[in-house]
């Protein structure tokens, strides 16, 4: 099969590869579409992925082709979207329920072959079938989508809280659209990108602006939400968080970023910072609320690209361009 392969960190080819076969519990699927994202680029400089040749791929939907002789309640033909994420089960984390932090962590696309090809073996278990209405091409969101929910399961739940995002890039504009679905008062987006700002006044934002010194909040934010993993922003982000208010780092940072803090503040506004990684528990969430048309798929993906073209794809998503990048096999 073809499949685009991150050779070593920085060389990127489109190859033939062995075709994938299913182990017992297991199915195969031709991806309809694969996403790119920031994991993706973190790969291909040398982070994540522990070993090299790697398929990327991590966001992916597409159709069941073959199955293992132990799957159940799954047959070629449907229609499916596949967590990538792969625990271990047994570990201090796993056993406590906090798959995400698995001390044996892998994940299709980042440690074993992705989406990023014509075909993909995935554990029957990481499976979501589409409802007939939902097309695989689009369904390529609820990967992301289910980042974000979990990004919404760390945040304190109360109704008509003011909501800060910086970064209108597809993240930023799910927490957008989650935000005002879980009953934020303002959600006021921050961004340079002018395209990206746009959009988010599109899906009906509070404010888009390129910098909160443009915002009238003399008391600050409620959710501060960083989507960028920028240091500038991550900075500016943690000093408008209002008294009692919550700071998400939501956007993956370089492992060497470094943020100054200002630990007497932190203490006297009683602010609460926190993170979220990943997927956890919420996959087929994202699922549901994907097939219940909480995001537009025509607005959030911008650019389709056939999978001759992943380097070329990948070089667009990395100059900003745009806003979900997806490329079909």
């Amino acid at each position: 099969m073809k499949a685009a392969v991150v050779v070593t960190p920085g060389t990127i080819s489109v190859e033939t590869v062995p075709d994938p076969t299913p182990g017992p519990l297991d199915v195969v699927v031709r991806p309809a579409a694969v996403g790119i994202c920031g994991t993706d680029l973190h790969i291909m400089d040398g982070e994540f992925a522990p070993a090299f040749p790697i398929v990327p791929g991590h966001e992916f939907a597409g159709e069941i082709v073959a199955v293992g002789a132990q799957v159940t309640g799954y047959a070629v033909g449907d229609q499916v979207a596949v967590d990538p994420s792969l625990y271990c089960g047994y570990c201090y984390y796993c056993k406590r329920a906090r798959g995400n932090q698995c001390e044996n962590w892998n994940a299709i696309g980042v440690t074993h072959a992705g989406g990023a090809a014509e075909f993909v073996a995935a554990p029957m278990a990481n499976l979501f079938k589409l409802p007939p209405h939902l097309a695989a091409r689009d369904a390529v969101l609820i990967e992301p989508l289910s980042c974000a929910v979990r990004g919404f399961d760390v945040l304190p739940r109360r109704m008509a809280d003011n909501f800060l995002i910086y970064g209108s890039g597809t993240m930023g504009l799910m927490m957008l659209e989650l935000a005002k679905r879980a009953g934020a008062a303002t959600v006021s987006m921050v961004d340079l990108n002018p395209e990206r700002l746009e959009t988010a006044r599109r899906l009906g934002c509070s404010a888009a602006v390129t910098s909160a010194e443009e915002l009238d909040a003399p008391r600050g934010w409620d959710v501060v939400v960083d989507c960028t993993g920028a240091v500038p922003a991550i900075r500016d982000g943690l000093a408008r968080v209002g008294r009692g208010g919550t700071f998400l780092q939501f956007g993956v940072s370089a492992y060497d970023a470094r943020v100054e803090i200002e630990p007497y503040e932190i203490y006297r506004r009683e602010i609460t910072i926190t993170g979220s990684m990943a997927v956890l528990h919420s996959f087929d969430r994202a699922g549901e609320l994907m097939a219940a048309g909480v995001l537009a798929p025509e607005v959030f993906i911008s650019h389709r690209f056939p999978l001759d073209s992943y380097p070329q794809a990948l070089e667009q998503f990395r100059a900003g361009v745009g806003r979900k990048t997806v490329v079909e096999p």
